[in-house]
This record gives structure tokens, sequence and C-alpha cells, in this order.
């Protein structure tokens, strides 16, 4: 299932914001495959977990900077060429469908097709509560909004009546670039989660799967997909710590496809560190690479 070769994105999270574009720029330039920011709605100040399997420590800081990511990937767009701009990941059963639609497909038109849509079906408990929504019943949320979305973004009129949302014939255009909409990578570790990125994702993204356990999960993965006569390619997106390119072997035995990077130790120097990494890592790995993994 997993037969292309490794990709290597950029994760944006560990960089200031105002640096962002110019990160984003560079990387586009030095060949990178993608960029990546993060997305929260609103993080309570009384909140209490972890994203991460085993973690004691609180979730992120509810003072912590955060931006619009579909405003932040146009900003994006205009910046750059190629680069793919994605979101990991984005937490769609917080907002309406036509809003996450309407937003996605703004994106996707003004980069020429490049959105990366990462979503998620949220762990901060609170996040949902202060919007007003049942965290426990968010399964079916998500589900009913891709749903919709995907028929937003692919037929000439929508009419759906669900648990959810509820409402008569309506066009939606224009529609995305990417044909059927934007690419949808699953974020999540569970069986909804794998369900997902077998019918609807096109790719995976794994938070808590070490390198050891992915090869038993993307075989439930290919399972699940062969169950649903899938017969396309799952993408598996990790983030990666890559100090040398024998690093890299791990994450294709592994079965993964991209690996995100934050190749630098502060901002300020980003840029020249992300160069760095570069011609170490990413044109040597990219010039021997065989496709048939030998």
């Amino acid at each position: 299932m997993t037969t292309a070769p490794l990709r290597f994105g950029i994760g944006l999270h560990s960089a200031r914001i105002d640096r962002w574009a110019d990160i984003a720029e560079e990387a586009d330039r030095l060949g990178f495959e993608s960029v990546w920011i993060p997305e929260h709605l609103v993080v309570p100040i009384d909140s209490s977990g972890s994203p991460h399997a085993g973690s004691d420590h609180p979730p992120i800081p509810s003072d912590i900077p955060v931006l619009d990511p579909f405003g932040v990937l146009c900003h994006l767009a205009a910046r750059t060429r190629r680069v793919l701009l994605g979101i990991n990941v984005y937490n769609i059963g917080l907002r309406h469908p036509f809003v996450t639609a309407r937003a996605a497909t703004t994106v996707d038109v003004l980069s020429g097709g490049r959105l990366a849509l990462g979503l998620g079906a949220s762990w901060l408990r609170a996040e949902w509560e202060a919007v007003g929504l049942d965290f426990d019943r968010r399964g079916a949320r998500v589900d009913e909004t891709i749903e919709v979305c995907r028929r937003l973004w692919s037929e000439p009129v929508v009419e759906h009546h669900g648990e959810h949302f509820d409402f008569g014939p309506l066009a939606f255009e224009p529609k995305p670039v990417q044909r059927p909409g934007p690419a949808l990578h699953i974020g999540g570790d569970g069986p909804a989660a794998l369900r997902r990125a077998a019918t609807v994702g096109a790719g995976w993204m794994p938070m808590n799967h070490s390198l050891i356990e992915l090869p038993a999960a993307l075989a439930r993965l290919t399972d699940l997909a062969a169950r649903h006569g899938r017969t396309t390619p799952i993408e598996v997106t990790v983030h990666g710590r890559i100090s040398e390119i024998a690093d890299l072997r791990q994450y294709v035995d592994a079965g993964v496809t991209r690996v995100i990077v934050a190749p630098w130790t502060r901002t300020r120097t980003a840029i020249e560190e992300l160069r760095e990494f570069a011609e170490r890592v990413v044109r040597p790995w990219n010039s021997t690479f065989d496709p048939t993994g030998r």
C-alpha cells in the first residue's frame, strides 16, 4: 500500500508565526514537498489531558498564538509556487460544514489545487464544551460533516437531512481544483480514524503509533480498505526527528510515505538550518532513492 518514495514535509509549529511565510517560501525553493501548520479553534484555561498517550503533562496553553488556518494557507499560497499546504490537523467537527467547505475551497482554488487537509475528531474535551457541542458524540458529527463537505465539493446540487445538519437543495460554487475535493489526511489512532482513512482519506496521520507498531496498523488499514473496495494507495504521514540519512530507512521500512520535520533549533536560524538539512539529508536521499525499496 505504501510504495511511493519518502517525501519531506516541514512543520511550522515550532517556529514563530511571523516567520512562517519566509520558511515556507524557502522550503518551496529547496524542493520540500509540503508545509504543515497546527490548528485549534479555542483552548479554554480550564483544560486537562494530553494528546499523547501516556503523557501526564497538561495540553497546550490557553494563550498560545493561534491563527485561522485557511487564512494562513491563503497567505502561504501567495508566497509559494509548488509546495503542498497542509493542516495537521483541522478539528472539522467544531464547525458547520458550509464554513469548512467554503474555506477549504478558497485555499484550494487560490493555490491551484495544493491543499492537504488534515482532519481530526479532536482530543480536547474542553474545546468542544466551550463551543457547546457534545464531545462524547463527536465521531458521528465528524462523519456527517465530512460527508456534507465532500458532497458540496463534488455535486452540482446538494440536499441533506441528517442528525446534525439539515438543509434543502442548494448549489455550491466554485468547486475545488482537486476533484472530487481536497485531499483529506485523517488524523488519529483509533478504529474510527482508520475507518475514515480507509474510506475517504488520501492519507492517514497517526499520532501515538511508534514505528514498530505501524506495520501491524497498516495491515489493518489495508484490510479495511480492501473490504470497502478501495484499490488506491493511502499515504502515511508522521512527525520525525531526522539527524542523518540513515535515520530515514526505519521510516520507509515501517511504511511511512511522508515525514514532517522541523530541522532547526531556534526560529532565527530556521532558514539556515533548513538549507543545511536539505543539502545534508533531502537531496542525497532523493538522488539515491530506489523505488523498488532495495
